[in-house]
């Protein structure tokens, strides 16, 4: 029966590449690169496919800043092919990083704090492997036809992903599900290793595929056969949301897909109606925060106790332990050693992040170091709001990702290196050049448009403008 499963799933994400493909969109074979990186993110390293998600959870403190020489071998060459492809594109990679000094002075930061880390070789280690989602969100923003990558990328998780994660949960529980540490029963994680990565796929995945959804509506061509293959795939993740229980990832999916439909209404296509509905959802979050009773009846709705299983504990005990608090233990080495033993003593679940993207960059940061994601925040969002002007569609999707994000944080750690939540929120607000008057990134010309000279910003490539 398993077998004849695979099968059908194997044709299954045929079917739906196959009903999405456009024959005029062209995109680079690079954009594969990123792609890898993002589906190992997204699901598992490659040395965990081959032991049960359960032995992860059940490692000890010891061992928590060990890694996998194999992982280590696929990263490395992955990050190493990403940097090539850069190098071969050194100019519109200048360009794109100079107009993201906050991105460079955030890095630069976590890189100067690994030398005040007790393992700064570790520290030095984890800094170059979150280089590798800078190298690939680099990758997809500077490709030819950006929007098209984008879109890709978004299709390729979503039609891999989803239906495998379906197919291991239904038909390969060994591997599909694991025993939850924290909630205490058998969890559905299907391709990931745990519950709430499962959730953070079907986000991003998500308002991905509700985005496209909205954009092929728009689209004569091949319009319905793309809505048949992103309907599946919405259908897909709507499954896997109800199955894994993941209250945050579906209130921030309901939440960007809301924003998503809102910002594109007829008559809404206004950043001054963006500022308004970001504000009221701050307006709400200060409320629920502010009056503890509206929290704890919000959390009881969905099931949850007023400590969020756990959550409000630990944030307590973590604030209470001895940190610099102006720098911070350094770059992800907080959650090793002595300290990492003290919680999982005190905690039976064992936790491994401070479930709060916020108070993460705190611990591991200090104060200079949520300053610094703070000003990347704030000019993350003005560089979406000046997308949005140019292109209400696209910037609708960077405002997606930016308030998933922004919300998830809340009660996920979600600022880290290979997560996905992280890498989309990179490809969120990151500036990125003028389309209509500096270079082509829209789809190939077809017969009526033509190809006409605009100016020679590089010695290497020609810059052209569409004449319709």
């Amino acid at each position: 029966m398993s077998s004849m499963a695979t099968l059908a799933v194997g044709f299954g994400i045929l079917a739906l590449f196959a009903l999405y493909w456009d024959p005029k969109s062209r995109t680079s074979p690079a954009l594969w690169i990123p792609t890898a990186w993002i589906l190992l993110a997204g699901s598992r390293m490659v040395s965990l496919w081959f032991e049960n998600p359960t032995d992860e959870m059940m490692r000890t403190a010891s061992q928590a800043g060990e890694g996998s020489p194999l992982d280590r071998l696929v990263l490395t060459g992955l990050l190493m092919l990403g940097i090539i492809v850069l190098m071969c594109r050194v100019h519109r990679v200048a360009r794109l990083l100079k107009m993201n000094w906050p991105l460079l002075a955030f890095f630069g930061y976590c890189a100067l704090s690994a030398f005040w880390s007790a393992t700064p070789d570790l520290a030095l280690k984890r800094w170059f492997k979150a280089i590798g989602d800078v190298v690939m969100v680099v990758i997809i923003l500077t490709d030819r036809n950006r929007t098209e990558a984008i879109k890709r990328i978004i299709t390729r998780v979503a039609f891999i992903l989803m239906p495998l994660s379906v197919l291991l949960i239904e038909f390969y529980p060994s591997i599909g599900r694991a025993y939850d540490l924290e909630d205490g029963y058998v969890t559905n994680i299907g391709v990931t290793t745990n519950k709430n990565m499962l959730g953070v796929i079907c986000l991003v995945a998500g308002l991905g595929c509700v985005w496209l959804f909205i954009k092929a509506m728009r689209d004569s061509r091949r319009r319905n056969r793309q809505l048949l293959a992103l309907g599946a795939a919405l259908a897909v993740i709507a499954w896997l949301f109800a199955v894994t229980n993941s209250i945050t990832p579906l209130f921030c999916f309901v939440t960007g897909a809301m924003l998503i439909v809102m910002v594109n209404l007829p008559g809404t296509r206004k950043p001054s109606n963006v500022h308004i509905a970001v504000a009221a959802m701050l307006f709400a979050a200060c409320l629920v925060f502010v009056f503890p009773e509206i929290f704890t009846s919000i959390i009881h709705l969905f099931g949850r106790n007023s400590t969020l299983t756990g959550r409000t504990d630990l944030w307590k005990a973590l604030t209470g332990m001895d940190t610099h608090p102006w720098l911070g233990a350094g770059f992800e080495s907080f959650w090793l050693g002595n300290r990492l033993e003290q919680l999982w003593s005190i905690f039976s679940w064992q936790p491994n992040e401070a479930h709060n993207g916020y108070l993460e960059v705190y611990l591991n940061l200090g104060w200079v170091g949520v300053l610094l994601l703070a000003n990347l925040l704030v000019t993350g969002y003005r560089h979406l709001i000046e997308v949005y002007r140019r292109d209400p569609m696209a910037g609708s999707l960077r405002l997606a990702y930016f308030s998933a994000a922004a919300a998830y944080n809340l009660a996920e750690a979600g600022f880290r290196m290979l997560d996905p939540m992280w890498i989309f929120l990179l490809l969120a607000i990151m500036a990125v050049p003028d389309t209509t008057t500096r270079e082509v990134w829209e789809l190939p010309l077809d017969e009526s448009q033509v190809l006409v000279p605009v100016g020679y910003p590089d010695d290497d490539e020609q810059v052209f403008a569409r004449s319709y």
